[in-house]
């Protein structure tokens, strides 16, 4: 027999397949290319072709990744780039591009290939799987923070921290975030948050911040050590270095990346009012709920009510039915047996009648008896002066022997 053919693909549904597949595969990645067919439009937005002695790709920056760029002055037909971006698909036309994020002339330094090095090194290891990362935790008690004391980005934290959620506890570990010593400043402020037993304080969520910078002066927070640090961490940990398009190993090896530290200062802590807001929401579902579920058993314990009633009329109505025709089966058989009983009451009456010592007086006969009322058989036995009664059918007398 034949095997079943597959259900074909419609062309949006084929496109969508695809664009799912090369979305979630290649994206954060870095190209390196030759800018072809450079053009900048009244919006902002740019579209260019990258492209290599084998292939090209259609790539769009938009007009706030190219306004963000340091190195847009370089950007022109013929220059040569390291690329840093996502690859998405555009179905009305069905074909793919790169959303460019960022992009740096080739040869910037040997910082990026440093970079790539180290990346591709730890991504091998496995430092950078997703199944490594822990979900935070959903309210937490205690926030650590790892950053400098000095600037904006640790009371902007506090600020969005404290205005979502009051009642949460922050904790700074002054550390350096830029320069040589950077490093291991850092590593020192993790692992004493780490120590939870030694300073007798347990956080719930270490955030790793700094403001934004040159790609030189994140450098630190793509120090090897450093990086194995933040994987090892025993407190879930918040990396927020930069802005959004600043990508550090540290990024990668946290369990949570934000694009800046406000927005990790959001990631750590959910809004008190909007929670207040759900309960009371789900407060009042609930109370509707339950009002509904015993109005439902109500009207149920009424119809059970009306049935059970139903039922029971039913059944006396049966019962009186079966119970009137009892009777009528019954009445003609009591009546037969009474007849039969006053009939034998009759002939037991009369053969009593007939061995009766006074029946015989119906028949003209007598009785004598004596004053102890014993019967008078033979008249030799009386004496003179003996008180006697005759009893007849009809009456008696008194009589003395003489």
């Amino acid at each position: 027999m034949d095997e079943a053919k597959p259900a074909p693909f419609t062309v949006s549904s084929l496109t969508d397949r695809i664009k799912r597949s090369l979305e979630s595969q290649f994206t954060k990645i870095y190209v390196e290319a030759e800018i072809s067919g450079w053009k900048r439009y009244p919006s902002g937005h740019c579209y260019f072709t990258l492209k290599d002695s084998g292939a090209q790709i259609s790539a769009v920056m938009f007009a706030s990744a190219y306004e963000r760029c340091r190195a847009k002055a370089s950007l022109a037909d013929g220059a040569k780039v390291l690329v840093y971006g996502n690859v998405t698909v555009y179905p009305p036309r069905g074909n793919y591009q790169l959303v460019v994020l960022a992009a740096k002339p080739v040869g910037e330094g040997d910082l990026m290939q440093r970079y790539l090095e180290l990346k591709a090194k730890l991504e091998a290891e496995g430092l950078f799987l997703k199944s490594r990362k822990r979900q935070l935790p959903f309210m937490p008690r205690r926030i650590a923070i790892v950053t400098s004391e000095a600037g904006a980005v640790i009371h902007d934290m506090c600020n969005v921290i404290l205005r979502r959620f009051p009642n949460v506890e922050i904790r700074l570990y002054p550390a350096l975030v830029q320069g040589a010593e950077a490093p291991a400043s850092i590593i020192a402020g993790i692992r004493y948050f780490n120590r939870s037993a030694d300073i007798g304080w347990q956080p719930d969520i270490l955030i790793i911040a700094r403001g934004g910078g040159s790609f030189e002066d994140l450098f630190c927070f793509n120090d090897e050590a450093l990086v194995r640090e933040v994987a090892a961490s025993n407190v879930p940990t918040i990396s927020a270095v930069g802005h959004e398009t600043d990508f550090t190993l540290c990024d990668f090896a946290a369990d949570v990346r934000a694009g800046t530290p406000s927005i990790a200062a959001e990631l750590a802590v959910p809004m008190l009012s909007e929670i207040v807001s759900r309960l009371e929401e789900a407060s009042r579902h609930m109370t509707s709920a339950l009002r509904g579920r015993g109005e439902w058993f109500a009207q149920r314990m009424d119809h059970l009510s009306d049935s059970l009633e139903a039922a029971l009329l039913a059944s006396l109505n049966r019962a009186d039915k079966r119970l009137s025709a009892a009777e009528g089966r019954l009445r003609p058989s009591l009546e037969l047996a009474l007849v039969k009983a006053e009939a034998r009451l009759s002939r037991v009456e009369e053969s009593l009648r007939l061995l009766s010592p006074y029946g015989v007086l119906d028949r003209g006969y007598s009785l004598t008896v004596d004053e102890s009322g014993a019967v008078v058989r033979d008249a030799s036995l009386l004496k003179k002066g003996d008180r006697l009664r005759t009893r007849f059918a009809a009456g008696e007398i008194s009589s003395v022997v003489d």
